[in-house]
């Protein structure tokens, strides 16, 4: 925690900070504070319950006593701000930002003026002398730090009929106001006549500054090559086309949704003088890491989940990182960069679409690759805003895997890997693309297991090896073995780094208490659905690539998602896998009971179990409202009229479950021959089933001919027939004659219940045999699903692609209503709904319900008071 020796303000290192913004909130609006979402919370209800003691002191500040809720707004040019400073909106990071020059002021007249002498005086000499000094203080200030906001889209806004538009633009010139030091860089798209006699759009990156009282004022306008944004990615190319309006030494790069404190900007010049410490020899620091303050974590469990998991990276990991492992690079904002070794190196973003989707990184490896060090400082740190809902979490974990993924395959991890001695390069493997590897090969390897026990059990080779007299011995042992091994395997170890940080800076006592109650509010559920997330992003990025930017949102109330948002997020993903995973379990314990003590099986399985149902229903669980049964109802009508609206032109994936399926397979009409012909050789896995299944079955009476396989597919190609009557029914009679097609799924129907009469009487099949042969068929038609899939690009327009899309709606179908039925089986008990609510989100949520619960009549009063 040392800090060098400040100097005085008109000898530091002068700097600028430089954000990014696109469309996010800059100013919370009147209607956005009293919108209620669907359960009866406004965003300014919110906030008056997490923070009681500073609302009681804003209403304090304004002379301002509410009669009801239509009185505050009467006052909302004063709590509009007080609501933005506590959510994630730029007026709240220019307001931290500008922190700084008010730091400096205060700085520069401590060092020119004794305050005890003038207050001893109090002459008209030593008043003049005071306000010249203050003058003096406010010029310097301006020269040591400026202030630029890259907003993009600043001058479309100007210019646009759009309510939501016009006030961002009105928002952000009143921030330039306030603040006259505040500089606004935006991309002008201007068309001009060429010589043809035609238009041509030229762009300019134009720097503006407020002006009186209304007005902006260009100061600089520079002609581009083309836009900026079609050449690169977004927020990559927002910075790069602003960074020469910035001026000085050092440039700080600060995120939209972060925040600063007076106090830490008193510590500025400290930090700037690490770029000339002596400590470091010859490496002077190129970047310099410091710390951030979450402050998002009071807004769910969640939220706490996430800033814990943040404030041990930001601490103790990079901390080890920077030193002794020297391979901390640039993980994002708000590092500090020396600004002339960067601008002559590249600069801060690199942008080529795609490959750089984590652009905050490739500025680490571009400043280590030109023999710059990074260093980590803890004794300065700034706020920081995360996501605070599941789906936005997801996005964001998401988001950064597909970075990794991106990396994996990029230049930049290559001359690395190669230029590292051996120990930095294992430390900079494990700490950046062999997490996420390494996560991959976690769940590559349950798969790997699984099946490897569903071949010893279909095969007979486990029984056989069970019942050896010499192995008998050995099993206690085993099941002992295991009984210790399966503490460790509920990835406890992954919040180890959280607790050591939680530790340190409050105390182990406080650390333990933190970890108990992460586990009971399902910490280890939500991590190891996350790991989910990260696998599936990464593996599709290495096979296909195609990473693309998801944008998460700065939400800040905790809102119901419906059933159909989640499974369109999450259904290929986490639900497909876990019932695949849940498939493997249930046939491993079906067929291998009868010889296996159920013991073992719980010990070998358990993590497994614990897996598949973090998968399959994290996103419920930590889902508010999930359990309720009025929203279970409209969860359900939402997902079967989504299930039932066929897609066309202008149909959102949002609207149709055609449209939806169409853009799951973007990926695949993208990628080479050689990952579909991966992707089809992955796929054949799941014949695996139905081969060892149907010699298992009561009617086949143990025959182990060819041929019992054989009408084992007449059987499946049976089924895919009458889902082709079905498809053929729903084009011609679905729209104009409903009546013929209800009678062609009637035929279907008797015809289905004759061929099973006879096969129960004649063939003696039996239920066990039924149960078994949908375990056994399942899998071989969702082999054929993903095959097609993966031909889709040669099948597109053919009558097989219909077969294929009818298939896919059966399937999604059967998924929806396994993933559905415990969903409302748990909202039949209303203490489900209120003991979820208490233990998984704050109190103000909680309280929040309770009210709107009242007002819908739902709740007696009394019972509230």
């Amino acid at each position: 925690m040392k800090m060098p020796r400040a100097p005085q303000v008109r000898s530091m290192m002068s700097f600028s900070v430089l954000t990014p913004y696109f469309k996010e909130e800059v100013l919370f609006s009147s209607e956005d504070l009293h919108k209620k979402n669907e359960d009866g919370i406004s965003i300014l209800f919110y906030l008056r319950k997490i923070y009681p003691d500073e609302w009681k002191n804003c209403l304090e500040r304004i002379k301002f006593k509410p009669k009801d809720e239509e009185s505050l707004k009467l006052k909302m040019d004063e709590i509009s701000p007080w609501a933005s400073y506590r959510g994630q909106t730029l007026t709240r990071t220019v307001r931290g930002m500008m922190y700084y020059r008010r730091a400096l002021e205060i700085q520069c007249i401590q060092d020119k003026i004794d305050i005890a002498k003038l207050d001893r005086q109090r002459t008209p000499a030593s008043y003049q002398e005071g306000a010249s000094i203050v003058d003096m203080a406010l010029a310097i200030a301006d020269i040591k730090f400026t202030y630029v906001v890259s907003c993009q889209v600043y001058g479309m806004q100007k210019i646009s009929k759009d309510l939501k538009d016009k006030a961002c633009y009105l928002n952000i010139l009143n921030l330039m106001i306030t603040y006259p030091s505040l500089r606004i860089a935006y991309i002008d798209e201007v068309e001009a006549p060429t010589r043809n006699g035609t238009t041509e759009k030229t762009y300019y990156s134009v720097l503006v500054k407020g002006v009186g009282e209304k007005y902006d004022e260009e100061i600089y306008r520079i002609k581009l090559p083309g836009k900026p944004t079609d050449i690169g990615e977004g927020k990559p190319e927002n910075q790069n086309h602003a960074i020469i309006f910035t001026r000085g030494e050092a440039l700080q790069a600060i995120d939209m949704n972060q925040d600063n404190y007076l106090e830490e900007a008193f510590k500025m010049r400290n930090v700037l003088e690490e770029f000339g410490s002596e400590n470091y020899g010859k490496s002077k620091p190129t970047i310099l890491g410091l710390r951030e303050h979450i402050f998002t974590g009071s807004v769910s469990s969640l939220a706490w989940f996430m800033s814990n998991q943040e404030t041990s990276f930001v601490t103790i990991g990079q901390r080890v990182l920077a030193n002794p492992l020297k391979v901390r690079f640039h993980y994002g904002h708000p590092d500090i960069f020396d600004r002339l070794f960067h601008i002559t190196r590249g600069g801060i973003s690199k942008a080529s679409k795609t490959i750089n989707l984590s652009e905050d990184i490739f500025s680490g490896f571009n400043s280590t690759m030109r023999e710059g060090n990074i260093t980590h400082h803890e004794y300065m740190q700034v706020g920081k805003g995360r996501d605070v809902g599941m789906n936005q979490i997801s996005s964001f974990e998401a988001k950064v895997a597909n970075g990794n993924g991106e990396q994996t395959l990029s230049r930049d991890i290559y001359r690395l890997g190669r230029r590292f001695d051996f120990y930095r390069m294992l430390s900079f493997y494990f700490t950046t693309v062999g997490f996420y590897f390494s996560s991959m090969v976690t769940v590559l390897t349950v798969y790997v297991f699984l099946y490897g026990r569903l071949y010893l059990v279909m095969s007979g080779l486990e029984k056989s090896i069970f019942q050896d007299p010499r192995i008998q011995d050995n099993i206690k042992t085993l099941e002992n073995a295991l009984a210790s091994q399966s503490v460790f395997q509920l990835g406890l170890l992954l919040v180890l780094p959280m607790v050591m940080e939680v530790g340190l800076e409050k105390g182990f006592r406080t650390a333990l208490g933190e970890f108990i109650i992460m586990q009971l509010q399902l910490a280890s559920v939500f991590f190891t659905f996350q790991l989910g997330t990260k696998t599936h992003y990464y593996g599709r990025t290495i096979l296909h690539g195609g990473a693309k930017y998801r944008p998460t949102g700065r939400g800040f109330v905790v809102y119901h998602a419906k059933f159909a948002d989640n499974y369109r997020m999450y259904s290929r993903s986490h639900f497909v896998k876990g019932l695949e995973l849940l498939i493997l379990l249930v046939v491993y314990l079906a067929y291998g009971k009868s010889y296996r003590s159920s013991r073992l099986y719980l010990f070998v399985t358990f993590s497994i179990w614990f897996l598949v149902a973090s998968w399959l229903f994290a996103p419920f669980i930590f889902n508010p409202s999930c359990f309720e049964w009025q929203k279970t109802v409209d969860d359900w009508t939402d997902w079967r009229k989504w299930m039932g609206n066929r897609g066309g032109i202008g149909m959102s994936a949002d609207q149709s479950w055609e449209a939806w399926w169409t853009s799951e397979q973007e990926h695949l009409r993208k990628t080479s021959i050689r990952a579909l012909f991966l992707e089809i050789l992955l796929s054949l896995r799941f014949l695996i089933y139905q081969y060892g299944i149907v010699y298992h079955l009561n009617i086949a009476r143990r025959n182990t001919s060819i041929l019992v396989y054989g009408l084992s597919w007449l059987v499946m190609l049976t089924v895919l027939v009458v889902l082709k009557m079905v498809s053929i029914g729903r084009q011609k009679f679905g729209t104009d004659l409903q009546l013929m097609f209800r009678i062609l799924k009637g035929l279907l129907f008797l015809g289905f219940v004759s061929v099973m009469a006879v096969l129960f009487v004649v063939c003696n099949l039996t239920i066990s045999d039924v149960f078994a042969s949908i375990l056994g068929f399942l899998p071989t038609g969702w082999c054929i699903l993903l095959i097609g899939q993966a031909c889709s690009p040669l099948i597109k327009k053919t009558t097989l692609w219909d077969s294929i899309m009818e298939l896919g709606r059966a399937y999604d179908n059967i998924m929806g209503l396994v993933l559905f039925l415990p969903i409302g089986f748990l909202s039949w008990f209303p203490f489900v709904s209120e003991f979820q609510t208490r233990l998984l989100f704050n109190q103000a949520f909680s309280r929040g319900l309770q009210i709107s619960r009242i007002l819908a009549g739902q709740k007696d009063i009394g019972e509230f008071e």
